[in-house]
């Protein structure tokens, strides 16, 4: 699938007009429904090999925060031959009470998956996991970069930051 098609695929799955509220807060008149798009086996196989491919050689897991991120992680660890852990946006209160699912040791070397990157809050609360078990988070990479303080708010925190597209590859200019 080349560039071009990926965009097309996406904004004729995933992108809605109207008036939403984001995670943020903000307010916004188009939305993109990770779930419409990563539902999909096409996208979802293409996004996995595009996310293994930025992957280096020391790159030991892919990591990827709930809900948006666990099915990203999963295709991208199928397109690596890594494993991958999920983050939690809340420590569970039952069985183990990790912040995490699968396995993460000091040491681990991460590919940190995104969904949709508006301000970075919640991949930034999934790197701090990360780098509070002893691993390094190698770079996040999102799906889309909305283009509205991610990078911006990633990069100042100390982190890589690459997105695989922006919403102006998607066709949005507002």
């Amino acid at each position: 699938m080349t560039d071009q098609e990926l965009f097309q695929a996406i904004a004729s799955a995933a992108l809605l007009r109207g008036d939403f509220t984001l995670r943020s807060g903000r307010k916004s008149k188009y939305y993109l429904d990770k779930y419409l798009f990563e539902a999909q086996p096409a996208i979802l196989r293409e996004l996995g090999e595009r996310f293994a491919q930025r992957r280096s050689a020391a790159t030991t897991r892919i990591a990827g925060a709930e809900l948006g991120g666990v099915a990203l992680a999963a295709s991208a660890s199928m397109a690596s031959g890594l494993p991958f852990v999920i983050i939690r946006n809340a420590k569970k209160d039952y069985g183990t009470q990790k912040m995490y699912e699968g396995k993460i040791e000091a040491g681990d070397v991460v590919l940190l998956v995104e969904d949709i990157a508006t301000t970075g809050g919640q991949v930034l609360e999934a790197a701090k996991v990360i780098t509070g078990l002893g691993a390094k988070v190698e770079k996040i990479v999102a799906v889309i970069d909305r283009q509205e303080g991610a990078r911006e708010n990633i990069e100042a925190a100390g982190y890589v930051f690459e997105s695989l597209m922006t919403k102006t590859d998607l066709g949005i200019d507002e």
